[in-house]
This record gives structure tokens, sequence and C-alpha cells, in this order.
């Protein structure tokens, strides 16, 4: 399915409600959508309708669920549906253990690669027809670890590299808010430059 050119409505972050994982990797997204609501100068406000932290700028609505990561969909439909926002006007930004620390990748549709929020808001939209910005937080290494290590801190220097990817993040929004997704696919996708090469 071709994706829609217009700017998103409804931008999600993905993580866990509490104190007790609000600095582990799930929470890429609720990282992101923070920093992006204080560049915004938006105050996010609980909203027991749409089971989730609420805020809005202009036409576009911020959402962080509080659900817990395997019921994302809940909120998100609600909200979706309430304002009457399209599956292709959602952006969801989320961790993705598939992406080493400080990189990132937007894309549209596609599989869930074992995501629970994503399986859960697929599964309330009924379609995977949706964008999503992928914050990368690494693997690791063993599959029967990944719940383990997605409910954990980041090493520091880890989080300095998701702080890293965050910052590019946020400097994809004005051309997201434009519609100009394939300049902000190009630019989310190409891998930064390490600090540590020579200059040619």
């Amino acid at each position: 399915m071709t994706a829609s050119a217009s700017p998103p409505r409804l931008i999600v972050g993905l993580g866990n409600p509490g104190r007790d994982y609000e600095e582990t990797r799930h929470n890429a997204g609720f990282w992101f959508c923070a920093r992006l609501a204080h560049a915004w100068g938006i105050p996010l406000a609980h909203e027991a309708r749409f089971h989730g932290i609420v805020g809005r700028r202009g036409a576009t609505w911020m959402l962080l669920p509080q659900t817990f990561m395997n019921r994302s969909g809940q909120a998100v439909a609600a909200l979706a549906r309430f304002h009457r926002i399209d599956p292709a006007e959602i952006l969801v930004v989320h961790d993705e253990l598939d992406i080493p620390p400080g990189q990132l990748r937007l894309k549209f549709g596609g599989g869930m690669g074992g995501h629970n929020g994503l399986k859960d808001i697929t599964s309330h939209l009924g379609t995977q027809d949706y964008w999503r910005l992928r914050i990368g937080i690494g693997h690791p290494g063993d599959r029967g670890e990944v719940v383990n290590y997605v409910l954990k801190p980041p090493r520091r220097e880890e989080q300095a590299e998701i702080d890293a990817a965050i910052t590019r993040a946020l400097d994809l929004v004005p051309l997201i808010e434009k519609g100009e997704w394939n300049a902000a696919i190009q630019r989310a996708n190409t891998k930064p430059a390490s600090p540590l090469t020579p200059n040619a």
C-alpha cells in the first residue's frame, strides 16, 4: 500500500507507565515524546477516555499510552477513532532491538519484529499500515534475555547513543510535519558518522 504523504495527526510514543519503568530501554518512545512536548512547549495531561497521557499542538495529537506496552493499541485506537484519524496519519515511535543504539529507522507499514506494542496497535487498528520511527536500543544477543534486557536501563554509553539518536529524531519533525516523508526517511536511515572517525 502506498504511504500517505500527509503529515501525521497523531504521534504515539510507546513505553510502560510508572517510576519502575521510566529509565528502561522499552521506554524510548516515551523519552522521544517528552522531549518533543518540551520543544513544542505543550502540556501533557492524563485523559482517562484515551487511556493515556495526551498533548496537542494545532492539528497534531501526542499520546503516551498508560496501558502498559502489550495493551498500547487500546489507547491508540480510542484516540484515533474519537478524532477520526486514519492509521496512515499515525506515527508510532518505539524502541527497536534489531538496530544498534544511536541509529534510527523510519518506515511505513511492514512487520512488527516481535514488538508487543506494535502487535497490539496493529490488532486494534486492523492494519499494519501506519508509520513507525524506530529508535535503536541494540540486542542482548540471546532471545531468552530480551524481556530482561528491554526492562532494564541502558548502560551509560548506550544511553548517550540513544539520547543522540532522539536528538536526530527531533530534527526530523519539521520534515514530517510538512509531509516530506521521503526526505525524513533518507535522513533517518542514514547511519550517523562515528565521532571516532578521523576527518579525511
